[in-house]
């Protein structure tokens, strides 16, 4: 039997048209929701009721969580399916209410079947959550609404996520074992430092001569290790902070987008995934109606890196005033030259949406192949750099005692 809890909720009344606030126990928001409705309300918010200060949800700015490219991709095939089966757009959404899992997703939903029911249109109560449907799944959706085929656009809305998906959890799988394998390192090295080093720093105390300059850095360190382990631990907390909070300002992104395209091994990773984000988003608008200029603007924003945004707006510019749409993309660094001339050879026959599909099947394959080349180069190189800083650090550790035998042997 589920468990009965106590909700607080917002709504608006249909016959007065006033805004009302009430509690309500139910089984779950969704069972809140549709008692709501019964009664002639309008559910604008639902939430659980907090018994003590530690049940209450904390909301920090800028540490918000988006939801999942899974999450929208499903979410987008069974609206789809829905709105293709003929149901109407407000049963649609009570539908997707009941059965969405993802607790953000369905508190976003309550307020879109709220704003729709009031006469608001669809995209326009979907783009007042942000972080839970990005731009591109808006415009999408706005484009649907207007041109009577928003089954089809929310079709092409899912595929797009799905792929967006599949690519996250590729590169995901590809960087976990290195990153816990670089973690567990970091730990052996403070492990040694903190409790091994001491041990050997006893030692050469009654030895009486100098130390080695490696075996003298291992012991300052260790010494110090009383107050550096600590500072650490708060620079690392504070500084996820930090980046969490900031990493998606102007002013950061400006800085950190283009080091990321610049990276040795991961840079031309981030750029094919950059460039197959923007043709598939590209392509999937222009084939869906949209102008090339709106759709640039979108696609630019929906690319997740400062350094395409800025290249995109200088096309997007170019192409307002009439010009080419490929000769930008070959002045720009970011886009590989068989990028501008596969766009061009598209501008001139016609296919610019076929084209920029293709361009996004090669990079979105190329990526495939340069996440398992990651995976099979990274593991050599941190294994030898691991051996190469344990072992430079147990060879310090000695160094004292084979100067000490070499001292005993010359006499």
């Amino acid at each position: 039997m589920p468990l009965i809890e106590e909700y607080t909720y917002r709504a608006i009344d249909a016959k007065g048209g006033g805004v009302v606030k009430g509690s309500i126990e139910a089984a779950s928001e969704s069972a809140v929701a549709s008692k709501l409705r019964a009664q002639g309300l309008t559910p604008l918010e639902v939430a659980l009721t907090s018994k003590t200060g530690l049940n209450r949800e904390i909301s920090i700015p800028g540490l918000e969580k988006t939801v999942k490219a899974e999450v929208l991709a499903v979410f987008a095939k069974q609206m789809a399916g829905l709105i293709n089966a003929g149901l109407p757009l407000m049963r649609t959404l009570t539908i997707l209410i009941e059965q969405a899992e993802d607790k953000k997703l369905q508190q976003a939903l309550l307020q879109v079947h709220a704003a729709v029911e009031s006469g608001s249109a669809l995209s326009v109560a979907l783009g007042k959550h942000p972080l839970v449907f990005p731009p591109l799944f808006v415009s999408m959706v706005r484009v649907g609404e207007t041109g009577g085929f928003l089954g089809t656009s929310l079709t092409s809305v899912a595929q797009t996520y799905k792929g967006e998906a599949e690519l996250h959890n590729k590169i995901k799988s590809a960087t976990t074992y290195p990153v816990i394998v670089l973690c567990i390192a970091i730990l052996g090295v403070i492990a040694m430092v903190t409790f091994i080093v001491p041990i050997f720093a006893g030692m050469f105390t009654g030895m009486g001569s100098e130390l080695p300059l490696p075996t003298q850095i291992l012991v300052t360190l260790s010494n110090n290790m009383i107050w550096i382990l600590p500072l650490l631990i708060v620079l690392g907390i504070g500084g996820s902070f930090w980046w969490m909070r900031n990493k998606n300002s102007e002013r950061v992104r400006r800085v950190i987008d283009p080091i990321k395209l610049k990276l040795p091994v991961f840079g031309p990773l981030t750029t094919k995934i950059a460039v197959a984000r923007f043709s598939r988003g590209l392509s999937m608008m222009l084939h869906a109606g949209v102008p090339l200029v709106q759709a640039l603007g979108i696609v630019g924003e929906a690319s997740n890196n400062y350094a395409i945004e800025k290249a995109v707006r200088e096309v997007q510019e170019s192409v307002k005033q009439g010009r080419s749409f490929s000769a930008p993309l070959a002045k720009a660094e970011i886009f590989p030259p068989m990028v501008a001339q596969m766009a061009s050879v598209g501008e001139e026959s016609g296919t610019l949406p076929d084209m920029l599909s293709s361009i996004a099947d090669f990079y979105e394959d190329e990526v495939e192949t340069a996440t398992e080349q990651l995976t099979a180069s990274i593991e050599p190189i941190l294994i030898v750099g691991i051996g190469i800083l344990i072992g430079g650090m147990v060879v310090s550790l000695y160094m004292p005692i084979f100067g000490i035998y070499g001292e005993i042997g010359n006499q």
